[in-house]
C-alpha cells in the first residue's frame, strides 16, 4: 500500500512540473525575447545616403543659405499691375526682336512703377522715357531691355552700372547678375534710388553716389559695365576695370548731337573692340568726364 501511494506521489509531482514549471520557464524565456527593443534595419543604399549626408554637412547648408540670399519679391509693388508688365514685355521688347529669357523675366518682374514719381505713375508701362526729377529721365523699357541683353549677364555677373538714376536699371540687372554696383552723380538721385532699392528688396545691389568716371576700382575687375548718360568718350577707368572677356554697353557722343550705343568687349588678351548698335539719345553724363582729355584725371 505505501508503495502504491508513493508511486502516485511521484506521477502528481511529474504533471505539476510539466503543467506549471516548464511552461513558467517557458513565457520566461520568450518574454525575456520579446521585450528587447527591435533592431531598426536599413537598407544599404539608405544607408549610404544616411552616412553621406552626415559627412556632408556644411557643403549640403551652403547652397540652401545661398538660394536664401537670393531676391524674394515680398514687397507689394511686384504683385501689382502685373498684367500692365506683361503687355509691355509683349509690345514693346519682344515684338522688337529681344530674345533673352531672362532678360524678359527680369522685365516681367521688376515693378517699373515703384521707380517713377507719383504724377508720372500712370505712364510708368508706357513705351517712353520719363522725367524722374533733377533733370534726369528712366529709359524707355526697351532700351532697358535692349542694353541688359547686350551685356549677356549670368548668375554669377559682377555688374558695374554708371549712373543709377531711379534704380530701375540696375533691379533689371539684379533679378539676372549675383551682384550689381551702380554709381551716382546726382546726390539726390543716389539718395532716393538707395532707399528704394532697399525697400523693394534688392540686397545684391550697392549704391554709391560719386562720379562714375571712376568706376569702383576697390570691388573690380567686372564682367559687365552699363552706362546710363551719353559722353564725348569713354572713361580710360572704365576700359580698365573691365574683366577680359567681359562686355560694356553705353550710349557714346556729343550730348548736343548723335549718340550711339556702343558695345564694348575686351578679349582674353586684354585687346578692345568697340562696335555702335544703335543710334540713342541719353542725357548728358557729367563730372570728369566734361573736362578736356589732357586736363582730366590730373
Amino acid at each position: 500500500m505505501a508503495a502504491t501511494n508513493f508511486w502516485r506521489f511521484k506521477k502528481w509531482l511529474y504533471a505539476a512540473v510539466c503543467l506549471v514549471i516548464v511552461p513558467g520557464i517557458f513565457a520566461f524565456v520568450f518574454g525575456a525575447g520579446c521585450a528587447k527593443e527591435p533592431e531598426e534595419i536599413v537598407a544599404p543604399q539608405e544607408a549610404q545616403a544616411n552616412q553621406a549626408a552626415v559627412q556632408a554637412g556644411q557643403e549640403q547648408k551652403a547652397p540652401v543659405e545661398k538660394k536664401l540670399l537670393r531676391l524674394e519679391h515680398k514687397h507689394p509693388a511686384f504683385t501689382e499691375r502685373i498684367q500692365e508688365r506683361q503687355r509691355m514685355v509683349a509690345r514693346q521688347i519682344q515684338a522688337r526682336d529681344v530674345k533673352d529669357p531672362n532678360v524678359l523675366k527680369a522685365m516681367r518682374t521688376v515693378p517699373r512703377h515703384a521707380f517713377v514719381r507719383f504724377l508720372e505713375q500712370r505712364y510708368a508701362y508706357a513705351d517712353s522715357p520719363l522725367p524722374i526729377g533733377f533733370d534726369q529721365t528712366i529709359s524707355q523699357p526697351y532700351i532697358v531691355a535692349f542694353m541688359t541683353e547686350a551685356l549677356q549677364l549670368k548668375p554669377n555677373s559682377k555688374v558695374l552700372e554708371i549712373g543709377t538714376g531711379s534704380g530701375y536699371q540696375a533691379a533689371v540687372c539684379a533679378e539676372i547678375a549675383e551682384k550689381v554696383y551702380t554709381i551716382e552723380i546726382v546726390e539726390g538721385l543716389a539718395k532716393r534710388a538707395k532707399k528704394d532699392l532697399e525697400e523693394l528688396g534688392y540686397s545684391n545691389i550697392i549704391t554709391r553716389f560719386g562720379d562714375g568716371f571712376f568706376g569702383w576700382p576697390d570691388v573690380a575687375p567686372f564682367d559687365a559695365i552699363i552706362g546710363t548718360a551719353a559722353a564725348g568718350r569713354i572713361p580710360e577707368p572704365l576700359l580698365e576695370q573691365l574683366k577680359p572677356g567681359g562686355r560694356m554697353i553705353l550710349p557714346y557722343g556729343s550730348p548736343q548731337g548723335f549718340q550711339y550705343l556702343v558695345v564694348v568687349t575686351k578679349d582674353k588678351e586684354g585687346k578692345i573692340r568697340k562696335e555702335n548698335v544703335m543710334p540713342v539719345r541719353f542725357v548728358p553724363m557729367t563730372g570728369e568726364v566734361m573736362k578736356p582729355e589732357k586736363e582730366s584725371e590730373k
